[in-house]
């Protein structure tokens, strides 16, 4: 089956100001290069319904949810820019975005698990992996992941899930919300120091943490890969796996100092489907979290949708 793609129409609506990096052309770049490239006709293109708030309350506290929703549906209603942090804004479509993005999320999990599709990938806006239990943070508003992982263990039944973060900033909202839930395997890598300047010490034996420094090259992450992620995924077993796919550790983006390249992203989705196919009957769902850099961007996603969909 193809591998089944999320890009609701209503995250590109979501605009905080003129020059911010996390901006609605990150979604038309990766859409221009997926036609342009011809990979579009190969993907499974559905559309995403907004997530109800008792979904997103599985990731997040409900006073956070319910705080986050006055806030955003008033710039709904006042057609204003609300300031949630000195980097985070929202407008008048921010709350229909956010929703949709973690709606997608969980549609994506619900598609996999019933074998609609073997994995899906979904390209949405906000990110989500800043967002703690009970803050807003980072461009982040709901954590599309953990929502998801969460659903799939909550309500779907499932034993065991991982999450995989190869973004270069800490999914430190990932850790708060996860940290100390036995049934939730965290491996990540990211920067460091670098922003939320954080996750150089684990908040729970269920992390796989490894900070890298500035201008560490796609040789020595897949080195760390092999020797520290994937020995902890195969004695973990997970039945599926959640990616937190940023693409922001590529050499070309400025918003960090890694050098990942294309063939980078490639080698780690591969690696990560080795992983599912022997414990999770194949079984991922890839959220789209940062990646500044248009062109870089673009042609990453591309080469995770590409390994994801055996292209």
């Amino acid at each position: 089956m193809p591998t089944a793609y999320f890009n609701p129409p209503e995250c590109r609506r979501h605009d905080m100001g003129d020059g911010h990096p996390e901006c609605p052309e990150r979604l038309a770049a990766i859409d221009d290069w997926l036609i342009g490239s011809g990979l579009s006709q190969a993907l499974d293109y559905r559309e995403a319904r907004p997530a109800e708030l008792r979904d997103v309350e599985l990731a997040h506290t409900h006073g956070y949810v319910a705080e986050i929703g006055e806030l955003l549906r008033g710039c709904a209603e006042t057609g204003g820019r609300c300031a949630v942090d000195p980097d985070t804004s929202a407008n008048a479509h921010t709350w229909s975005a956010a929703l949709h993005a973690a709606g997608a999320a969980v549609q994506a999990t619900d598609l996999v698990i019933d074998g609609g599709a073997d994995n899906a990938f979904c390209a949405v806006r906000p990110p989500g992996h800043h967002a703690t239990r009970d803050q807003s943070m980072g461009f982040c508003f709901f954590n599309n992941v953990a929502i998801a992982a969460r659903h799939a263990l909550d309500r779907r039944g499932l034993k065991r899930v991982a999450i995989v973060d190869f973004d270069v900033h800490h999914g430190n909202g990932t850790e708060d919300i996860i940290a100390g839930d036995d049934r939730v395997l965290m491996v990540s890598l990211f920067q460091h120091p670098l922003y939320p300047y954080s996750g150089a010490v684990p908040k729970g034996t269920n992390m796989v943490n490894v900070p890298l420094p500035p201008y560490t090259r796609g040789a020595e992450v897949r080195e760390i890969v092999e020797a520290m992620w994937l020995p902890a995924l195969e004695r973990f077993k997970p039945q599926m796996i959640f990616v937190s796919a940023g693409f922001d550790a590529h050499r070309d983006d400025d918003l960090g100092q890694l050098g990942l390249v294309e063939a980078d992203y490639e080698w780690i989705t591969l690696k990560v489907k080795d992983v599912a196919a022997r414990h999770a009957k194949g079984r991922i769902v890839s959220v789209l979290e940062g990646g500044y850099h248009l062109h870089a961007l673009s042609r990453s996603v591309a080469v995770h949708l590409r390994a994801l969909a055996d292209l």
